[in-house]
């Protein structure tokens, strides 16, 4: 911007747009966050707002700042796609169709459902469905008769943008697996209880749908504020934008190829390339080249590894390994340069020091692992120190063994309690003031081009959310106490106050660097103090406690989605809400039909592969934390009592952050987040180093690199293509499962596939093989 002299006011204007600095002043007041951002350059926010878009270049290169209110979206054709649009799922390029006895139709939530209990699994996403309503809708607006039923349109016309969006969120919202369902699976399994399909429904609609309420009231925070960029909404954004040749803004003027024709491009390298590593050639998927070297090394593999070690072999040509963790391409880098500093911290320096000083015993158990072991080494048999009725029987538990941990899930644990109350922490020294500007402000107040053009639409009422609210905690309360669940109301109403202290400084979190902290491991740690030897009560404790919150997360991500495409709030509220509600009751019907018509469900042995790995590691939480106990596992005088001291670490962290902040504003500081150190590692296990080290290295090279150096391309394709590397994976993971592992029990394949070279160095070293340092003495240790 280039400024010249007012002579009457002395002041200075902007030649361009005619705009003096008293009103740059006013839209930095206005416009730009209450804090100091590291992931917005001020100069070219303001010359987004003056051009009448967002302040963040992220979103101005995936978002348009345009809309068009009469675009049709609340139509039989949406409606009809979002709920049942997969139909029966039948690959072209495969003869073979996945048959639940007969030829039923499916939704993507029951055939996820389907898959989830079995080992290995696939999982149909959110994005899957994005890519193949795209042409279910264009087909449906070329093929069905433009007619009228009871006054509504079968065809209104081409398949809109705002449509698409309501389909894929609608199947966001239903395609992953209830997380209550594996409490009514634990229970059948482990405790052999069998409560009624009513029973199911209530506490599955509870967890569900509570959180949406509380998302909904946090929506003034988490939504409406462009600070709030919510950086996998853009990735989403820039594919629907891509699909229906969306241009707007924030693509600039670089020429090249379109970003049509680069995302088809990239999605079918992506597609075509995954055969190497998913199948082919699995060594480029676990290329820890350093062990093939040397395999029985039991040190360098330890280092190098990939499968039980800390993956200092760097490197991976699997984009699924790559993005486990979600997309580098989505995430800012001074976020994921957070979670790579935490990775080499905690996991290259203090894990290997704890281990080769046989701190907790650890280096006789593999240095990565995410299982529980015994004194022997041996996997950990809580059937030796339970009574039949399931309950805890202390004095088998002293004659058995106490339980150990490998030394990265022991620091897991310890980085968990870190960030629950780094968040707080941290939310209250550098967010206190936006929240506060927030709770009083409405979004009419917003300065942001994407609110304004919001707000011609009529907003979804509080008290929607308060009855949605009030329904579901009535829910849980008859699920809890018509059958004996031996889980008190006032815990379950302590869960839910938990989980909303946490929703809105989590979400912060989460909006602004793609991470969520989660609070599964401090509501057990919570349940297993209170009531120990109560398994459910513990399990349902843990649901509400952590689900609700992510629900709400879920909820709130897709309302900025539909913030960014326009949506009109009451249809998105109607979409989610409805979806959730078919979501889970088809879960619960294809589950129990499951159990009902399986035979050897959930056994080590079952000879279709369902073995339930979900449920057996649920299953196993419920014993340490719910009969065990923490107690025994944490406190004084027990084995990982120091992982305790973690809680005051995540409290003093971002005060040390917040008093430097203070002298030297300017300085790297400003780049340092504590809750997303702490929580940056948080799937690790079961995420290994490789999906860590690599995704950090492509992140360095696009986030930063591409991004400072080439600025136009990265605004113009970066989004794109991840979407592209995203889905390409995605369908190839879905053709490679249906066409060549699931027939005939993988016996469809090339012959011998199993066995070559390739796709067996891996296994056959060290690292593959899980060795631990050192070998256990004859009557155990510690």
């Amino acid at each position: 911007m280039s400024f010249v002299e007012d002579k009457q006011s002395g002041d200075f204007a902007d030649t361009e747009k005619g705009i003096r600095p008293s009103e740059i002043e006013e839209i930095e007041a206005v416009a730009l966050p209450d804090f100091d951002d590291p992931n917005i350059d001020k100069d070219a926010a303001i010359e987004g707002v003056l051009e009448d878009d967002s302040p963040y270049p992220e979103v101005r290169s995936a978002v348009a700042n345009t809309d068009d209110p009469s675009i049709p979206v609340n139509t039989l054709r949406s409606w009809v796609i979002g709920i049942i649009w997969a139909g029966t799922f039948e690959s072209p390029f495969c003869s073979s169709i996945l048959i639940l006895r007969s030829s039923h139709l499916v939704l993507i939530p029951g055939l996820n459902q389907f898959f989830f209990f079995r080992y290995p699994s696939v999982t149909i996403t959110g994005l899957v469905a994005q890519l193949l309503a795209f042409p279910i809708g264009r087909g449906w607006a070329r093929l069905v008769p433009n007619v009228k039923v009871f006054g509504v349109a079968l065809n209104p016309g081409p398949f809109t943008i705002k449509e698409h969006v309501l389909v894929t969120i609608m199947a966001t919202v239903g395609y992953q697996s209830a997380y209550a369902t594996d409490i009514v699976a634990v229970q059948r399994v482990f405790y052999h209880q069998v409560f009624n399909f009513s029973y199911q429904w209530f506490m599955v609609m509870s967890t569900q749908l509570i959180g949406f309420s509380i998302g909904g009231i946090c929506r003034r925070f988490l939504v409406q504020p462009p600070s709030m960029i919510w950086p996998t909404d853009l990735v989403t954004c820039a594919l629907f934008n891509t699909l229906h040749s969306t241009q707007y803004a924030g693509m600039g003027t670089r020429g090249g190829i379109s970003r049509e024709r680069f995302f088809l491009f990239a999605f079918m390298g992506s597609f075509s390339w995954y055969f190497m590593p998913g199948y082919l050639f699995q060594a480029l998927s676990y290329f820890s080249w350093v062990c093939w070297i040397v395999p029985d090394n039991v040190k360098v593999n330890q280092m190098f590894g990939y499968r039980s070690g800390l993956g200092m072999s760097l490197l991976t040509f699997d984009w699924a390994q790559i993005a486990y963790i979600g997309s580098p391409l989505a995430t800012p880098w001074w976020a994921e340069g957070n979670i790579a500093f935490a990775f080499v911290f905690f996991y290259w320096l203090i894990a290997p020091i704890l281990y080769y000083t046989n701190t907790w015993n650890s280096a006789y158990l593999p240095v990565l692992n995410d299982g529980s072991f015994n004194r022997n080494g041996t996997v950990y048999d809580v059937s030796q120190i339970t009574n039949p009725d399931g309950t805890f029987n202390e004095e088998a538990y002293h004659a058995y063994s106490p339980l150990y941990l490998s030394v990265t899930f022991a620091m897991s644990y310890g980085l968990s309690f870190a960030s629950v109350t780094a968040t707080i922490t941290h939310t209250f020294l550098f967010y206190r003031k936006q929240i506060w500007v927030q709770a009083r402000r409405s979004i009419h107040e917003q300065a942001d081009i994407h609110a304004r053009l919001m707000s011609r639409y009529d907003q979804v009422p509080n008290w929607w959310y308060v009855i949605v609210f009030l329904v579901m905690f009535t829910f849980g309360v008859i699920s809890i106490t018509v059958w004996d669940t031996k889980f008190p109301v006032g815990y379950y109403i302590l869960a839910l106050v938990v989980s909303f202290v946490y929703t809105i400084p989590i979400g912060i979190i989460q909006a602004i660097t793609n991470q969520q902290v989660g609070l599964n491991v401090i509501t057990e740690l919570i349940i297993g103090y209170a009531l120990p030897g109560r398994p459910v009560a513990m399990m349902m404790f843990k649901t509400w406690g952590y689900i609700t919150m992510a629900q709400a997360l879920q909820f709130t991500q897709d309302l900025k989605l539909g913030h960014y495409m326009k949506i009109p709030p009451k249809t998105m509220f109607t979409a989610q809400v409805l979806a959730a509600m078919i979501a889970g009751t088809t879960q619960l019907g294809v589950q129990a039909w499951m159990f009902t018509n399986i035979k050897g469900m959930c056994d080590s042995d079952q000879p279709d592969d369902f073995v339930c790995p979900s449920t057996t590691v649920f299953g196993t939480a419920s014993i340490i934390w719910g009969v065990i106990g923490p107690k025994r596992i944490f406190s004084h005088g027990a084995t990982y009592y120091g992982l305790l001291f973690f809680f005051l670490v995540g409290f003093l962290a971002p005060l040390s952050a917040w008093l430097i902040s203070l002298k030297w504003p300017n300085s790297f500081i400003r780049y340092v987040n504590f809750p997303v150190i702490f929580t940056g590692t948080g799937l690790l296990p079961p995420a290994t180093s490789i999906n860590y080290v690599p995704w950090a290295i492509v992140g360095f090279i696009f986030q930063y690199l591409i991004r400072r150096r080439h600025f136009s391309w990265w605004a113009k394709y970066n989004y794109v293509l991840s979407a592209a590397m995203d889905s390409g994976v995605a369908i190839s993971t879905v053709v490679l499962f249906f066409c060549l592992q699931f027939p005939r029990d993988g016996t469809i394949g090339l012959n011998n596939i199993d066995t070559w070279w390739g796709n067996t160095v891996f296994v056959n070293t060290a690292d593959g093989q899980g060795v631990s340092l050192l070998t256990p003495p004859p009557g155990g240790f510690g």
